[in-house]
């Protein structure tokens, strides 16, 4: 099992992990409030501000002080280190163009 550090010793199961997503948007909010509700909400930011928002595959969403990117390069990093000799990788990256730069 590979575990993936989210901030404050806190630790989740890498291979659970579906999404990794900006809180700030009005339907992540919802989405939020909802889980909340339903009691499938797990705050893990100790009283910081919330930069991520992690979904795993049982529907609960864990929230974490830790940008996205901070915890999708410590994924990368985990399946870098464990990957298999000769196996192919797939990189994550993050468009970073506006739409200004089209």
């Amino acid at each position: 099992m590979k575990l993936i550090n989210i901030g404050f010793g806190n630790i989740v199961s890498a291979g659970r992990i579906i999404a990794i997503i900006s809180p700030d948007s009005a339907p992540v909010k919802r989405i939020i409030s909802d889980a909340r509700e339903k009691s499938l909400l797990i705050d893990a930011t100790y009283g910081r501000r919330t930069r991520s928002v992690i979904v795993i595959d049982n529907g609960s969403l864990i929230l974490s002080a830790l940008q996205p990117e901070t915890i999708s390069a410590r994924l990368q990093a985990l399946t870098e280190q464990t990957q298999p000799a000769g196996e192919k990788q797939v990189k994550i990256t993050q468009d970073t163009r506006s739409a200004d730069d089209e």
